[in-house]
């Protein structure tokens, strides 16, 4: 029969005073019995609530489980203090796993999701695993259908806050990306990003889409923009369950042009709140890769109806949302204080 812990303590420890009794018994008393006997019985209290104390101890797996619950705590990121990238492809297996590899390297970065509109080829997934481990995961989702506007669902694997697209030839720095981040931590509610862009109309209303270059009836010489593109921004998580409640017309629109959902999630973003769509912040270290890729896929604004398509589309939103809710702003955010005549530069 085993004994537990506290019990066989309780054994040993009467077993001790029995032995210290009888040598207390010997003829002739010993100078302070008394104090003896009330240490014993003391030392004997101690040792019972001791053996009672260590039943609630945990046991060495115990231990290994808390460690490993801190370990991983610690490795996992807040998704207060991170982000999701999304990155929607086509035809640029190559080029996206350079961007790939170079973006695990950005700190805040709590998880990416791959769009591939590759339809019925399989995505690169297992290629990308046999060349990890890698610190940030990668989860790829395969589409149905070519559209633009895939890369604006609400995905369930979405679990932060702010949400980070970039295109997938767009390689920015993470010291740019880190900066930007900063900001949009500052102003939630609007697209943060490295891309402006702006609409001006004529007098007979009609509306047209370009860049700085475009002159703002009076507005001088142009330094205004109204759009930031989301290939390139920041902007809350929020945005894409709104986009899926928007009008069917603007998906219509969307899918027929294959273009311009940036200008309808511009849109989106100014009518829910009412002010500038987008923070302009002046990038460090952006460049594009679409010459290095070998898919042969070459960006759409190559085409040369692209400009005159996004002009489309902007009176098309004007007619659906009845109305122009973009409005212009003349603020660009630096990291290092360029002059304000700086963000005309072209991009």
């Amino acid at each position: 029969m085993f004994l537990s812990s506290t019990e066989a303590i309780r054994k040993k420890t009467e077993t001790v005073v029995m032995r210290c009794w009888h040598i207390c018994k010997l003829p002739g008393r010993v100078l302070g019995i008394r104090v003896l006997r009330f240490s014993l019985v003391a030392v004997l209290l101690l040792l019972l609530v001791a053996g009672a104390l260590t039943t609630f101890l945990p046991s060495n797996k115990d231990d290994k489980m808390l460690t490993l619950r801190r370990e991983v705590k610690a490795q996992g990121q807040p998704t207060l203090a991170s982000f999701t990238l999304i990155m929607q492809t086509y035809n640029r297996s190559d080029l996206l796993l350079r961007l790939l590899n170079h973006y695990q390297a950005v700190p805040q970065l709590h998880r990416v999701i791959v769009v591939w509109n590759n339809v019925g080829e399989k995505p690169p997934e297992d290629l990308w695993n046999s060349l990890g481990p890698h610190p940030i995961p990668v989860i790829f989702k395969p589409q149905t259908t070519n559209r633009m506007r895939n890369r604006l669902q609400a995905f369930p694997e979405l679990e932060t806050p702010a949400v980070l697209m970039i295109d997938d030839d767009m390689l920015i720095s993470a010291q740019d990306l880190a900066f930007a981040f900063s900001i949009w931590q500052q102003f939630p509610d609007q697209i943060v990003g490295f891309v402006p862009r702006k609409h001006v109309s004529t007098s007979s209303g009609v509306y047209s889409y370009g860049g700085f270059e475009l002159q703002t009836p009076g507005f001088g010489d142009g330094d205004q923009y109204s759009l930031v593109l989301i290939g390139a921004s920041f902007f809350s998580s929020k945005y894409l369950k709104l986009f899926q409640r928007q009008p069917a017309a603007v998906h219509t629109l969307i899918d027929e042009t294959q273009n311009c959902d940036d200008i309808a999630m511009n849109f989106l973003v100014a009518k829910h709140t009412g002010k500038t769509a987008g923070i302009f912040v002046k990038p460090v270290n952006i460049g594009n890769l679409e010459k290095e890729t070998n898919g042969g896929h070459s960006g759409m604004w190559h085409r040369a109806e692209h400009f005159l398509q996004r002009s489309y589309c902007i009176n098309k939103l004007v007619n659906i949302y009845g109305g122009m809710p973009l409005k212009y702003s003349n603020i660009m955010i630096s990291q290092f204080g360029f002059p304000y005549a700086n963000h005309k530069s072209k991009m």
